[in-house]
């Protein structure tokens, strides 16, 4: 580590400084391609207890009511608009995902900066800089923190999307380097998330990108009214990075930045699952389709990454978020699932919901282990995370599939003509095909985007 290295002044130079103009072609591209994805998964985690409950327990606090509900006809303050609208896109691990970060920034950032813009009457392309800026803070900071930082029992969505919640709303702020730079330093105290989700289940998952969401606009309020933190709060002697990684390293936050943008590895998930499951159950789809049939096979393996083991490796969940986070399971349900269905195959929320209470799929997943595989991890990158499935016969042949860069990654990525079909069959019980072809129409032309709230008005 080069402890000289001022990451959070250059973070903050970085982020006051960007433009629309200064972005790359390609996140430029990307920005409306990944909000019309929050927008779809917020559909879906709309109706879901977990978001009844949020929006319940927030309505009618706060005296401002400046922001929308992501399909609701109501408002709430700019904080509690970002907690529940991140807690409707942020709950089903069905959004976007930057792998060597290890974080879903999208559903963090987005309902932060939504809620901020339509207070401020920020217009389109004001949006979509903001974000790309919290975008950039977010990923970089946890790809200095990662693997370690996830190993220790931290969830990086929270932890390092507070940054790129409050840099996108202290963007939207119009804050120079020296208050964006403080805006960095209050985060680093409010980010914050455990991972023992992923151990004992419970519901508390579904509510961390809300609850990063809102203190990325509280960080970025504060700041606002001159409060201060720390100006190298990052790499201080007693800062984030020391605090919550044995293995950081300050050089990942400042190399090239401001002319690579590791937004472009942000990758849009098929399954309604861990992106690092994605490959694995592509994979077994691959083995099903040949034929083979479930109760035929004896067990299975799932060749992974080391950084896969503990924590997506466990084969008898107790619940549907364990279930989503276990990469046996999601295979058992690919090798149970594809020859019902025609390709290709999408497991959703519901299939999880579903499945994990099948005897089958569930005797299927406990005879399916996860190993250590030399080449996968070999080929694994900041930006792709395969996998190798090996399917052991009842009559001891063997079946094998691998996909080395799965659907939806920044080397495959998911066409926008995919992205806006999956949005149109989400919302079609919401909004009328009329309407859904209006707010596309926005939605594809932020840059020209007179008024972030036009985004919440359905004609």
């Amino acid at each position: 580590m080069t402890a000289t290295v001022q990451a959070t002044k250059q973070l903050a130079e970085f982020a006051a400084d960007t433009t629309f103009d200064s972005l790359s072609p390609k996140v430029r591209e990307m920005m409306p391609m990944l909000m019309i994805d929050i927008f779809r998964a917020a559909a879906v985690g709309r109706p879901k207890a977990w978001s009844v409950d949020t929006l319940r327990a927030f309505e009618g606090l706060g005296s401002k009511e400046t922001s929308s509900i992501f399909y609701e006809n109501k408002k709430l303050d700019a904080q509690r608009a970002a907690y529940v609208n991140g807690t409707y896109a942020g709950s089903l691990d069905w959004d976007d995902s930057h792998a060597g970060a290890l974080i879903h920034p999208g559903v963090v950032i987005w309902p932060a900066a939504l809620a901020v813009a339509e207070m401020t009457n920020a217009d389109g392309k004001a949006l979509l800089t903001a974000v790309s800026a919290g975008y950039e803070v977010a990923i970089r900071i946890g790809m200095s923190i990662q693997l370690s930082h996830s190993l220790r029992g931290f969830h990086g969505t929270t932890t390092c999307g507070t940054f790129g919640a409050a840099t996108a709303c202290a963007k939207l702020f119009g804050f120079d380097a020296k208050r964006m730079n403080s805006t960095l330093g209050l985060a680093a105290s409010y980010a914050s998330g455990l991972s023992q989700f992923f151990v004992s289940g419970s519901d508390i998952k579904r509510i961390h990108a809300g609850k990063a969401a809102a203190q990325g606009v509280e960080v970025a309020l504060l700041a606002k009214a001159d409060l201060t933190g720390p100006h190298d709060v990052i790499e201080g002697a007693q800062g984030f990075g020391q605090a919550v990684s044995d293995a950081f390293n300050v050089d990942v936050i400042v190399e090239d930045i401001g002319e690579t943008f590791h937004t472009e590895g942000v990758l849009l998930k098929v399954h309604a699952g861990t992106a690092r499951l994605q490959a694995a159950v592509e994979a077994a789809e691959i083995i099903a389709r040949r034929g083979v049939d479930p109760s035929n096979i004896e067990k299975v393996e799932v060749g992974v990454h080391p950084a896969a083991m503990g924590k997506l490796s466990w084969n008898e969940p107790v619940d549907t978020q364990q279930a989503q986070l276990s990469a046996p399971f999601a295979v058992a349900m690919s090798l149970t699932l594809t020859g019902q269905r025609d390709a290709p195959l999408i497991l959703g929320l519901d299939d999880f919901d579903t499945c994990v209470k099948d005897p089958a799929i569930r005797a299927l997943s406990a005879r399916t282990v996860c190993v250590i595989d030399d080449e996968i991890a070999g080929a694994t990158t900041r930006e792709v995370v395969p996998a190798r499935v090996v399917a052991y016969l009842k009559d001891g042949s063997t079946e094998e599939a691998k996909v080395m860069v799965p659907k939806g990654s920044g080397n495959n990525p998911m066409p926008m003509d995919d992205v806006v079909s999956r949005y149109r069959m989400t919302v079609s019980e919401l909004m009328s095909e009329k309407q859904t072809d209006a707010w596309l129409e926005k939605a594809m032309n932020l840059t020209v985007l007179k008024a972030t709230s036009d985004l919440f008005a359905v004609a």
